[in-house]
């Protein structure tokens, strides 16, 4: 027995003084150091599912565990198979844990990328279904979202992308959309008191759009990714009042975006993600309306043990006059939440910034919200929020509170996926 007994400890002992890449055997002595999915198509993993698998890093070790989170990755992704390896982390005693995907996606896949209610605006969603042949996806799906913009619209969207537009770095994509628009009587309140003076468009009808997109990847490494996209927007629209009539916006599309993730070695997860975007519409291109409109953001992840420290920056610009759904708006379920976008401008704005401070432990979170929005010219009054939520598996409840004078009326909202 004592034989035995030696033997098995000098067969883990070579195994951890093997090279970086050799697999390892199963010991639940092992501390996990990093958690990695690869292989084939492990972009659509859940928010929920990634969540858990951050939360293995600096954990025991658990067979029983990796194999569940092999069959849930498995089953997200609707692939052929998912296994894990076990690889020599850089300290001793620590394992790094590499998930591999197989498998092309199921040709046909059901998806609710956005689902929200608010206590003061009803409900908002998106529900989309994309069936996939080889590196193409066909997509067309259903939305009615009252949170995003000036106007609740309505309609149908649809996309096709080829992922691989002669090399993986290289994607094209075109997005069509056709809406029927909804508008809030302070918003009409609004454009008749502003008249012939409002420097942008009236109510419209309807609304489409067909936006051809190139996506090059200009670089790519283990932890950091850089695109740029670069498109057109052909967007038209029916006015109307006083007469119903057809305009256009057309636009050259150009969006910048860095992603970034860092694993440090005491379990910590440093990830950075920012972008800036550029819709300049020009009569070059048969638009009756010529303005430039700029949106940047950066998001920040810092996340350790069971919590996690979020913070979220955006700002935007509008130069020129531009229609309605071009303008920014403040008062929503992610921007400055609590507050009412039609109590703070009806029209929105054509400058913007906001930021978000969130804690996160756990199923918890507690948040600060701040930003502004005027027009160009206006005085410029920084508002404040504050709440607390619930996450779990991508679901989402929160109950935000407007920092103000006077009566103060908090704002409920629950959904997934935002």
């Amino acid at each position: 027995m004592r034989f035995v007994w030696l033997a098995s400890i000098l067969w883990s002992s070579l195994l951890l003084a093997g090279t970086p890449e050799q697999e390892m055997n199963v010991n639940t002595r092992y501390t996990v150091e990093s958690v990695e999915v690869a292989g084939d198509n492990p972009a659509g993993i859940s928010t929920g599912l990634r969540g858990e698998l951050t939360r293995l890093v600096g954990a025991k070790l658990n067979p029983a565990t990796l194999d569940d989170l092999a069959t849930r990755i498995r089953r997200e992704l609707h692939v052929r198979a998912v296994t894990h390896r076990l690889l020599r982390g850089q300290t001793p005693e620590h394992v790094r844990v590499v998930f591999v995907v197989r498998g092309t996606p199921a040709k046909f896949e059901a998806s609710v990328p956005k689902l929200v209610y608010r206590s003061d605006g009803g409900f908002s969603g998106l529900a989309e279904g994309t069936a996939t042949v080889g590196s193409q996806a066909f997509t067309l799906g259903g939305v009615s979202d009252g949170d995003d913009l000036a106007e609740r619209y309505t309609g149908i969207v649809a996309r096709y992308e080829d992922k691989r537009l002669a090399s993986d770095r290289v994607r094209f994509r075109v997005d069509f959309a056709s809406y029927h628009e909804q508008w809030n009587q302070a918003t009409a309140n609004a454009l008749d008191q502003a008249g012939a003076e409002s420097d942008t468009s009236g109510m419209y009808r309807t609304r489409q759009n067909i936006e051809p997109l190139v996506t090059f990847v200009l670089a790519r490494s283990g932890s950091g990714l850089v695109n740029l996209t670069v498109g057109t927007s052909f967007e038209r629209f029916q006015s109307q009042f006083p007469a119903a009539r057809t305009e256009s916006a057309n636009a050259m599309v150009t969006t910048l975006r860095y992603h970034r993730r860092v694993e440090g070695s005491d379990a910590n997860q440093q990830e950075w993600d920012a972008g800036y975007s550029l819709r300049a519409a020009t009569n070059l291109l048969g638009s009756d309306f010529a303005y430039a409109r700029h949106l940047g953001d950066a998001h920040y992840v810092y996340s350790w043990g069971h919590s996690q420290f979020v913070d979220d920056l955006t700002g935007g610009a509008i130069t020129g006059r531009a229609p309605l759904f071009e303008r920014f708006i403040l008062g929503n379920s992610t921007l400055l939440r609590g507050w009412n976008r039609f109590e703070l401008d009806p029209l929105g704005g054509d400058r913007m910034v906001a930021n978000t401070a969130e804690y996160r432990y756990r199923l918890f979170d507690v948040f600060y919200d701040c930003g502004a929005i005027w027009d160009q010219g206006q005085t410029v009054v920084l508002r404040h929020s504050a709440g607390v939520g619930i996450r779990q598996n991508g679901m989402y409840a929160a109950l935000a509170f407007p920092i103000k004078e006077g009566h103060i009326e908090p704002v409920f909202m629950v959904g997934m996926n935002y």
